[in-house]
């Protein structure tokens, strides 16, 4: 099965679902008319119809109803809301598709109250410009070919990785919070060069630029971290004394802090209100 002549909704159209919309008409997977979105902001579908040329929805059931492929694109905190309206309109004939973060897939079916064909995706942020990383999580009661459907949607916008339900906290906690660690990182050595004397923008470009090739090499030739670390390491030289001073400040333990603290935080979303 393949994403070829379906009709694919957005449940949704905030960053992540135009990113999405980007990617596939980008890609040809999917021609403008027959995707379709809803938003509670109506300029925003009126900026994306202008932009894309995309369908507008008058509601979420009627989406629903209109579409094989349905992403939900809402936030957590309202998806229980969102199941109950779109509810009555979804049969075993629609694939949805949700990227909230924690929210699990009982809850998702409960809120539903039928049996459906439902996958959760961890989508993150660099889907913007096109180089995402997505992890698809397994489910059971799919069709043949469902995983694949969803495979061409993320693929569109970067990378995908297939993995069990059981460690999607955990990709949130990684690569779903992971693009705000690296930006901290990227703020804070632009700041270092700003107190060594460079001005921002050059300190900006140097820092950005430096973490993009650096996660560019590590990805193409397959170095391990550790071996660029030793690579760019002479003794006595500059980048170990960097380095010690990095781990004066505990910077290893603090990366692992957060990757854990936004998992749980996300088990924690994943409960629901209450």
């Amino acid at each position: 099965m393949t994403i070829k002549g379906k009709t694919v909704g957005f449940v949704g159209a905030g960053n992540m679902g135009e990113a999405l919309i980007k990617g596939l008409l980008a890609a040809n997977r999917v021609p403008a008319e027959a995707i379709f979105a809803t938003d509670v902001r109506q300029e925003r579908l009126k900026d994306l119809d202008r932009q894309y040329g995309i369908q507008v929805a008058a509601g979420n059931g009627e989406l629903v109803r209109r579409a094989d492929v349905v992403i939900l694109a809402v936030k957590p905190q309202i998806m229980d809301d969102v199941l109950k309206e779109i509810a009555p309109a979804v049969t075993r004939r629609k694939l949805l598709i949700s990227i909230a973060a924690g929210v699990s897939t009982p809850r998702l079916r409960a809120g539903l109250g039928k049996d459906v064909r439902l996958i959760r995706v961890m989508p993150n942020t660099p889907a913007l410009v096109l180089e995402g990383v997505t992890a698809i999580a397994k489910a059971e009661g799919l069709e043949p070919g469902d995983l694949d459907v969803a495979g061409e949607i993320f693929s569109a916008v970067g990378r995908v990785v297939v993995l069990g339900e059981d460690l999607l906290d955990a990709v949130t906690g990684l690569s779903g919070s992971g693009p705000a660690y690296v930006a901290v990182v990227i703020e804070s050595l632009a700041d270092g060069g700003v107190k060594m004397g460079l001005d921002r923008v050059t300190a900006m470009t140097l820092a950005t630029q430096t973490v993009l090739g650096a996660a560019k090499l590590l990805l193409e030739t397959g170095l391990h971290p550790g071996a660029l670390k030793d690579m760019v390491s002479s003794p006595g030289g500059t980048t170990i004394a960097g380095l010690a001073a990095l781990e004066e400040g505990g910077i290893r333990t603090a990366f692992i802090k957060a990757v854990e603290r936004a998992t749980q935080r996300s088990r924690e979303l994943g409960r629901g209100p209450g």
